[in-house]
């Protein structure tokens, strides 16, 4: 340390006269010239880098403005992917409540449906079983009326004589001649 500031007391006693010479002294020599650089590196170079750290700390501020507007897009896209969600939700809620309301609406107009159709199968079946009870009584009231005509006409052949027949042709005959008078 003494030869540092022994350097610096020897600086006041250079001659003035212009001659130039070595100095031998290394540290002495090191130090001026460490000086006389930072002197000049921070006089010519303090606006350079107060320029370059200024363009850095824009490019940093931007940085984290671009990032802060990001932040804030992303967090207003998820609000609205939420409201979207609980929308969706809501619908789908709604949708299935109305699903089940229109199951159960269905439900009831195919019991309707399946109960009219069964009325309609139990009134077609009586009106079959009516008609089918209609057609076999008069198939029977017809068998019955051929059958007694068979027997009135079997009755009245063997009963039925050749006069008989003349009388009955003769007054049958007369009935006629009547109803022809009454008519002219």
């Amino acid at each position: 340390m003494k030869n540092v500031t022994d350097s610096f007391l020897s600086l006041s006693y250079w001659p003035s006269a212009g001659s130039f010479g070595f100095n031998t002294d290394i540290l002495s020599t090191n130090l001026i010239n460490l000086s006389v650089v930072l002197g000049v590196l921070i006089f010519f170079g303090k606006g350079v880098l107060s320029d370059l750290l200024d363009n850095r700390k824009q490019r940093i501020l931007k940085t984290i403005r671009n990032s802060e507007e990001l932040r804030e897009g992303a967090v207003e896209q998820l609000e609205k992917a939420r409201a979207r969600l609980r929308k969706v939700e809501m619908e789908a809620d709604q949708f299935r409540v109305n699903g089940y309301s229109e199951i159960e609406r269905e439900k009831l107009n195919l019991i309707n449906s399946i109960n009219q159709t069964l009325e309609q199968l139990e009134n077609y079946k009586n009106e079959t079983i009516h008609f089918e009870q209609q057609r076999a009584i008069n198939q029977v009231r017809q068998r019955v009326f051929q059958q007694a005509l068979q027997g009135a006409l079997g009755t009245l052949n063997s009963c039925l004589n050749n006069e008989l027949h003349l009388r009955t042709i003769s007054a049958n005959i007369g009935i006629f001649r009547a109803m022809k008078e009454i008519t002219d």
